[in-house]
């Protein structure tokens, strides 16, 4: 299936569809190994540009009613909605998704997004009045105050290859929606679908200049894109490694940040847990994406008495899930993104093995002669001082540590530099809660690996800076001012 398309092969910037200087790369089908289109290489002088478009273009959105974005932002997810089945082809093809994957967690999912941020919010509001004595700022007095949101001005949005859909439009329709304008840097992996992205904007009627995609292998593409003097915020998806060196560079200009970066959830399961719950819920390792996502619980801490029964279901869970071809309906378990990654994720394995774990489930390549997968693997008799404990892998493998009670238990949890998503499994509801508040995880589920698309969402520790999601993307996306006058 060709995804060839005129304005997908250049660069949108200032409103306009762009020739890349440095030609372009091709985009590589994870399930098949072909190509399936060519991705524009930006120059460093055209992100400049995309830059300097979107500052521009900030005075005027910034001051445009917020009815008047919301309607664009509204027209986008019609648009997107409207284009599921082709959107979602091209999601596939770039990523390596299953069917449902695409149309409903990619493709779906960025287009309610878009519809969440057509719902206008109060961007001001009160504060209590203060009474003064007489002083040297002023004559004693009332002094009222109103507290007031402002777009924060030009924004970078650098996105994860694991989502070119759900991730790009989590920071654009809120970033759009306070006033904001931005410049999108997709990952190198999957563009195309994020320039799908932006000719839906501008059908909407999104003004030239407030969205800008610019895309590239080249370090120099991300660097010019943070760097530049026109920008004032990054929002960053993706490793902790690449997140440090971002902060240190806007830090330099204190730029503000949003980052999401890595993770190795902690799942902790008690012995009064339901196990087939716990199982099911740590199983999406195996199949979600391909095991490719910050949030799963990768790092399973199991209590001695459920241990055993626990890694034999978790074993039996994954030896039952298909890997194969995504487009086939009965598949559970596409590829992984790329031949490069494949390979680090089985290095891992096999750095577990020579640690001591027991591969218990997977370990092998599929038998396939084309396309980048890794078998659900699972390691068993784990301790949280290995690398496939400690380090995050990305793929489809879950390693399980033992331990003897809840104090270990939410040490190690504990002992890790990350802190994105924890998750607690026990039948004494009280127990989960005490402990859930013990953890160092800027989210958790209890009983449940599922997300409330209206709670914040961050890390803590080497996890991330900030916090988006629902109304908590808004504020992440704005400024807060103090307006005071005498009452």
């Amino acid at each position: 299936m060709s995804f060839e398309g005129s304005d997908r092969q250049r660069l949108f910037v200032g409103g306009s569809w762009v020739e890349p200087d440095g030609g372009h790369y091709p985009v590589i089908d994870p399930a098949t190994e072909e190509t399936v289109g060519g991705a524009p290489e930006a120059s460093r002088d055209q992100v400049l540009a995309a830059c300097a478009a979107a500052r521009e273009a900030f005075g005027p959105w910034s001051r445009t009613a917020p009815e008047e974005r919301a309607a664009v932002l509204a027209r986008a997810a019609d648009i997107i909605h409207g284009h599921l089945g082709p959107y979602a082809e091209l999601a596939q093809a770039e990523t390596g998704a299953t069917t449902g994957t695409a149309r409903g967690m990619q493709v779906g999912v960025g287009a309610a997004r878009f519809r969440r941020y057509a719902r206008v919010e109060p961007a001001e509001w009160a504060v209590a009045p203060q009474i003064n004595d007489a002083g040297p700022m002023g004559k004693a007095g009332v002094m009222g105050a109103l507290a007031v949101r402002q777009p924060v001005g030009v924004v970078t949005c650098i996105t994860s290859y694991n989502n070119p859909w759900a991730n790009p439009a989590g920071k654009i329709a809120p970033a759009l929606a306070m006033g904001n304008t931005v410049v999108v840097k997709p990952a190198p992996q999957d563009p195309l679908s994020v320039y799908r992205m932006a000719e839906a904007l501008e059908a909407a009627g999104v003004p030239p200049g407030v969205v800008n995609v610019v895309s590239g292998r080249s370090v120099e593409v991300g660097e010019a894109a943070v760097s530049s003097p026109d920008v004032d915020m990054v929002s960053f998806t993706g490793s902790t490694a690449v997140g440090r060196r971002i902060a240190e560079a806007c830090g330099r200009d204190m730029k503000r940040q949003l980052m999401e970066l890595g993770g190795k959830g902690a799942a902790v399961v008690f012995d009064d847990a339901d196990i087939g719950s716990a199982v099911a819920g740590i199983g999406t390792t195996f199949s979600f994406y391909s095991g490719q996502i910050c949030t799963a619980p990768t790092r399973v801490l199991a209590q001695r008495g459920v241990y055993g029964r626990l890694v034999e279901q978790l074993a039996a869970y994954a030896g039952r899930l298909k890997v194969g071809d995504p487009r086939e309906a009965s598949t559970v378990v596409g590829p992984v993104i790329s031949a490069e990654h494949r390979d680090r994720v089985e290095s891992y394995v096999e750095t577990g093995r020579k640690e001591g774990a027991v591969v218990v489930a997977g370990g092998e390549r599929p038998p396939y002669e084309r396309g980048f997968y890794v078998a659900p693997t699972l390691l068993a008799d784990c301790t949280n001082d290995m690398r496939v404990a400690r380090e995050e892998i990305f793929g489809p493998v879950v390693c399980v540590i033992p331990f003897d009670d809840e104090e270990e238990g939410i040490a190690l949890a504990n002992d890790t530099e990350y802190g994105l998503i924890d998750y607690v499994w026990s039948g004494d509801v009280a127990r989960a809660f005490r402990v859930a508040r013990r953890l160092r995880a800027g989210g958790v589920g209890v009983n449940t690996v599922g997300r409330n698309m209206e709670a914040p969402f961050g890390g803590f520790k080497q996890s991330g800076v900030g916090r988006d999601v629902g109304s908590y993307a808004l504020h992440a996306y704005s400024e807060v001012q103090a307006i005071v006058w005498p009452g």
